[in-house]
């Protein structure tokens, strides 16, 4: 008999989950250092500011086999999701006109923003790109990952609209996030779903997980703008409001201090009054009860899916690192 990781002629089908982490960052690598040279130099300085990968992570874990092994070709399909991710982060930061990403100055502090929009447009082309050069082009179709993309900028564009909109409501703004940073997840999820060959009934739930974590991610990291430094985050925190950004613990305070919120409707309402005010009423905590909700809907549609035990525990490792609860003394880079 064949080894399942294993063709007849011995070339290798699959690998183990921490083999496939390696071969998808040497995958990004790749791809990264193989940019036209009036690109590489940008694509360089990104390559000092790269995450922990837990989109790629996500793929991988949906992807694995009774056998705890993972088809070689979800690696392009991992890599090209982190590029993708990556991205989105140009584009952020371009938006947000932030300083630092990962305790490194932001692409287009070092090099300007158009060549930074450039830079990201040439990312988002790559990932895509990447995806669709698996064989099986049916089954890049079946992964949706142009579908995810339009969904990710749907959403970014949403935020964008309801900037400086202090009667934000809470479902309002579950649905921009839902966009602009479940989305991605939610992709991540599917497509290791789709390439771990599992029926089309369960490819729905394997969905859902990714939309319930990458909420319970973008919920506490709502809550780290108000409680981490930036020397810890390596980016920049305590900044959504002064940007005009509007998250669950603003809108949360806002319902609780009407107050505040027409101060802040004439631009009379300082950083320091709004993070005294978001501590006293509790609005953090809310917001960790928000995300609660979807950890456990997360925990409760998994405790229901027939997987193994050791992937059962990737994908519930996956979920505790994005609800873990962060303090100064924690590493607390979640981007």
């Amino acid at each position: 008999m064949t080894d399942e990781s294993t063709q007849n002629n011995g070339a290798r089908l699959s690998v183990s989950f921490e083999e496939a982490i390696v071969l998808v960052k040497e995958e990004v690598n790749k791809i990264m250092s193989a940019s036209p040279l009036i690109i590489r130099r940008y694509t360089e300085h990104l390559e000092w500011s790269r995450g922990k990968y837990i989109r790629a992570k996500s793929v991988l874990a949906c992807s694995m086999n009774r056998d705890g092994l993972i088809p070689l070709r979800a690696i392009k399909i991992a890599a090209s999701i982190e590029i993708l991710h990556l991205a989105t982060l140009v584009h952020d930061d371009v938006i947000d006109d932030a300083d630092v990403r990962r305790g490194l100055p932001t692409l287009h502090k070092r090099f300007g923003y158009r060549t930074a929009v450039i830079c990201g447009d040439y990312l988002l082309s790559v990932a895509l790109r990447l995806a669709a050069s698996i064989q099986n082009k049916q089954e890049y179709l079946d992964l949706e990952i142009p579908d995810s993309a339009v969904k990710i900028c749907s959403g970014e564009l949403l935020e964008q609209i309801n900037n400086g909109n202090f009667d934000l409501t809470v479902y309002q703004y579950l649905k921009i996030i839902s966009g602009k940073t479940a989305a991605l997840f939610e992709a991540s999820f599917f497509a290791g779903a789709v390439l771990s060959g599992c029926e089309q009934a369960h490819l729905k739930l394997y969905k859902r997980l990714g939309h319930y974590l990458g909420m319970v991610f973008q919920l506490i990291d709502d809550c780290m703008d108000f409680e981490v430094s930036s020397d810890i985050a390596q980016k920049p925190v305590q900044s959504d409001f002064e940007k005009d950004i509007i998250t669950l613990p603003i809108i949360q305070t806002f319902k609780k201090k009407a107050d505040l919120k027409q101060k802040a409707l004439i631009r009379s309402l300082t950083k320091d009054e709004l993070n005294m005010a978001v501590y006293k009423t509790g609005s953090l905590n809310y917001t960790r009860m928000v995300a609660r909700k979807y950890y456990n809907k997360y925990k409760g549609i998994l405790s229901r899916m027939d997987v193994t035990k050791e992937k059962r525990h990737s994908l519930l490792d996956i979920l505790d690192n994005a609800y873990r609860v962060f303090s100064g003394s924690m590493d607390a880079t979640v981007n």
